[in-house]
């Protein structure tokens, strides 16, 4: 892809999600979404390949029914209500229709089939904008109109993707589809909380974007795609590796690392509530995301494959790939448990 295509890619996908994030009228919102639709396209299909462009077809069929049930219950809302703004409350089958729509765009459960076979399709470059950037324009809709969605259905929705999130990565030997499980499981929680206290949802999107940039940054660095493309990457790069093991148990939300302040605030919250058969459930389905976590540190760090070298390392050349975005995000992902305090 040439310079001044990935530029205006680029440009598109920034101006798409800050023109949804920063709109009061559903229309904009809308053009927003559609640009970000738009945009992410060519970046899945630019691969010469079946499973690039049955990804590419999978991604704007999903998107375009998400769009168009958000216009129709935009508008719909405006018939009934005369207004356009998205602060403005909605009566119950424009939020049902959002609160569906929204929840295709992110990939809940039930509607989260595309995203593990999109991820699969895609470079992991592209599934790292998938599993990141492209959150930030639904997520942002969801913040503005919490008033508005069905909590009954974004309770169930969310407990439901928690546990399908930690279900259905359990036997994937794909890095990628491991990490779309992972992202449906974390949006389930995130949903879950964002009925109660958007302030805490929006904290796990953050906490969410360093832990899934860290680890999408060391999988490219290593270039490992299964499972068993980890199991060399001792030999070619310790440090990484170890710090791979580390934000892999931090995705789990194990102490003392930042993915553990997240699920204590959002367990916090629900038990305050008294969603208490919720709250069970979604500790219980972080177990099972927590076992393919392990079961993949375990391979990367803690087995050494089968090796012919007589030195302890093999040669190392300078990695081509930009290590800046990992070293940046890296810390964030592990070692912001410190600031829990201040959330209290």
């Amino acid at each position: 892809m040439s310079p001044t295509t990935t530029t205006i890619i680029v440009s598109s996908l920034a101006t798409g999600t800050i023109i949804t994030a920063s709109s009061h009228h559903w229309l904009l919102a809308w053009v927003g979404l559609e640009l970000n639709t738009l945009a992410i396209i060519p970046m899945i299909s630019k691969h010469h390949h079946p499973r690039a462009t049955e990804a590419a077809t999978k991604y704007f069929l999903t998107q375009a029914a998400a769009s168009a049930l958000i216009l129709f219950s935009s508008m719909l809302n405006a018939w009934q209500t005369g207004s356009w703004d998205i602060t403005q409350p909605a009566n119950t089958t424009s939020g049902m229709l959002l609160t569906a729509a929204l929840a295709m765009k992110l990939g809940l459960v039930p509607m989260h089939f595309w995203l593990p076979e999109v991820l699969q399709g895609s470079s992991m470059k592209t599934a790292l904008i998938l599993s990141t950037w492209q959150k930030l324009a639904p997520m942002a809709l969801i913040f503005l109109t919490s008033n508005s969605l069905s909590t009954t259905a974004l309770l169930l929705m969310a407990t439901l993707s928690a546990l399908v999130g930690g279900w259905g990565g359990l036997n994937q030997t794909q890095l990628r589809k491991i990490m779309a499980y992972s992202s449906i499981a974390h949006i389930g929680w995130m949903m879950v909380v964002s009925t109660i206290m958007t302030d805490i949802m929006a904290l796990y999107l953050v906490l969410y974007l360093f832990m899934t940039t860290s680890i999408f940054s060391a999988l490219i660095l290593s270039k490992s795609k299964t499972i068993k493309d980890t199991a060399t990457s001792m030999t070619t790069s310790p440090t990484t590796t170890l710090m791979v093991m580390l934000i892999l148990l931090s995705l789990g939300g194990l102490p003392p690392l930042t993915g553990f302040l997240p699920k204590l605030l959002v367990l916090k919250e629900l038990t305050t509530q008294n969603l208490l058969l919720i709250a069970t459930a979604m500790a219980m389905s972080s177990l099972l995301s927590l076992f393919f976590y392990l079961r993949l540190s375990y391979t990367t760090s803690l087995t050494l494959a089968p090796n012919t070298l007589m030195m302890k390392h093999k040669w190392r050349f300078k990695p081509a790939t930009k290590t800046l975005l990992m070293t940046t995000s890296a810390p964030l992902a592990l070692a912001l448990l410190p600031i829990t305090p201040l959330m209290f």
